[in-house]
């Protein structure tokens, strides 16, 4: 009980700017690894399946394909060999991160657990939040966080964690370790990362991680950048944001332009903002903060086809780096309240390295539709300048109650200025709907969808990621439901 208490208290400093932002709301937007961690305070951590062989579902192949739920995705490919992706994502009823690799394009995976550090004292430690990178040389670089807590002791800290794969994320033996914080009334969040794999870039593979640090109701909190000169093997980190206090910023999403440019963009809660900054020299130094986009939604929103979480509002932007006709193009995408209630995907660009943005405008096609879209990642074709968004949208929905989701991807050749969509998904999910195998109020097995999703393209090809509910019998035995939880799939769409 004493745990639970500390560990309130802790997410407690973290939540109230959800509350605040939100007002008329009692369901607050708890942590990604909240769920996490009251499962394994509880119940401990399940066994470990080792390393892992996909299913292949039509056009739809299943990641993950073992027992437990998955939740918030990433994805990246090796630009010399685009065939070469990795990818990762929570373990809800585990204490690992989990990696994903394919060397044909997507076509089939393999999995294995991230290493974790040692837990401090008798306590236990665990991962969340991944994000995923390849540079030149072939490495991948893992970020997530570490979450330590002890048995009876509450929380005893975090830490932003950067794992290093050499052979394509079959293995991850290289762990680097920074913004150690203690466990009281501090912890990171979200660490989301990238790469410098412009060849004429003076800044050539160098490694960029953003995330929030909450931090009491001091000054040291606020939104933090990591940049390695090494390999992953060391960082050094900067603040970028003039916020102050806690739970103000949170969402960062690193990016990199294609003459090594480097810039950020995340949401700033107290001035509900989609907000900005930049970096020409590495990421040693930053600007002052800007502004890409007012927005309506402070920090997150309720919306039906969530079961029990709620959707954050956080950018996925990413740079033309192609000899195109819109080098050096910024885009940035975010979540955000339509005229009729619902949600929408938004989108933004820059030509002038951030300094002006463009009016936001939607994604979706046809317009019109009343449905909501979430958890969104955008994605720029280094090789065309293609610009792609992946998002759930509730367009299909039998229901009435836009229960049931898809996940859609939208296209644009021609800078932004329209956008065709494909849906992606041969089966639609249903968080509320457990398959009329047992009774139950809803699919909720830690996490949902998570906060976010990923996607990369290249060369005309894109790879989307997302966290799957659709009815399915579990393959395996020994799991705790007879009933597929929320596994982690993909597609290769042309």
């Amino acid at each position: 009980m004493r745990t639970r208490i500390l560990f309130a208290c802790l997410a407690a400093l973290w939540l109230a700017a959800s509350a605040s932002a939100q007002g008329n709301s009692s369901n607050v937007h708890n942590p990604t690894w909240w769920n996490k961690y009251q499962f394994l305070s509880n119940n401990g951590s399940d066994p470990g399946p080792g390393v892992t062989n996909s299913l292949v579902v039509g056009g739809n192949v299943d990641v993950s394909n073992e027992c437990g739920p998955q939740s918030e995705t990433f994805i990246t490919l090796n630009p010399a060999n685009p065939n070469a992706l990795a990818a990762g994502s929570n373990e809800i009823f585990r204490l690992p991160m989990r990696g994903y690799f394919s060397f044909d394009d997507g076509a089939t995976w393999g999995g294995v657990d991230l290493p974790l550090p040692p837990p401090k004292g008798k306590g236990i430690d665990f991962g969340s939040d991944p994000g995923v990178a390849y540079d030149t040389q072939g490495n991948v670089f893992y970020s997530f966080i570490v979450v330590y807590f002890g048995h009876g002791r509450g929380i005893n800290g975090t830490a932003v964690a950067v794992a290093r794969s050499t052979d394509g994320g079959r293995t991850y033996p290289t762990l680097t370790l920074f913004s150690q914080e203690g466990g009281e009334n501090h912890f990171n969040d979200k660490p989301l990362i990238a790469t410098d794999t412009e060849s004429i870039s003076p800044f050539r593979d160098n490694v960029y991680v953003a995330w929030d640090a909450a931090s009491g109701g001091s000054t040291s909190g606020g939104l933090r950048f990591g940049r390695s000169t090494d390999h992953g093997e060391t960082f050094s980190v900067v603040r970028i944001d003039s916020r102050t206090g806690p739970g103000r910023v949170i969402g960062a999403d690193p990016f990199v332009g294609p003459d090594g440019e480097v810039y950020a963009a995340w949401n700033d809660i107290g001035h509900n903002t989609i907000a900005f900054n930049r970096s020409f020299d590495g990421g040693v130094t930053f600007g002052t903060p800007g502004v890409i986009s007012p927005k309506a939604i402070p920090f997150d929103i309720g919306i039906p086809a969530e079961f029990s979480r709620r959707a954050l509002v956080y950018p996925s932007c990413d740079a033309d780096r192609s000899r195109g006709a819109h080098r050096g193009r910024l885009y940035c995408s975010w979540m955000d309240l339509t005229p009729d209630g619902t949600t929408d995907i938004l989108l933004s660009f820059s030509d002038n390295r951030g300094t002006t943005w463009s009016a936001p405008k939607s994604v979706a096609n046809p317009t019109g539709l009343v449905a909501d879209r979430f958890n969104h990642w955008l994605s720029v074709d280094p090789t065309s300048g293609e610009v792609t968004i992946s998002f759930y949208d509730t367009r299909n929905d039998t229901t009435g109650q836009r229960f049931e989701t898809d996940v859609f991807l939208a296209k644009s050749i021609n800078g932004g200025a329209t956008f065709t969509n494909a849906q992606v998904t041969n089966v639609r999910s249903n968080e509320h709907d457990c398959g009329g195998l047992f009774p139950c109020p809803g699919i909720d097995y830690g996490n949902q969808q998570g906060d976010y999703e990923g996607l990369v393209t290249f060369g005309g090809v894109s790879h989307p990621i997302w966290t799957d509910s659709r009815f399915q019998l579990v393959p395996a035995t020994g799991c705790r439901t007879n009933l597929l939880m929320e596994e982690v799939f993909t597609a290769t769409v042309n």
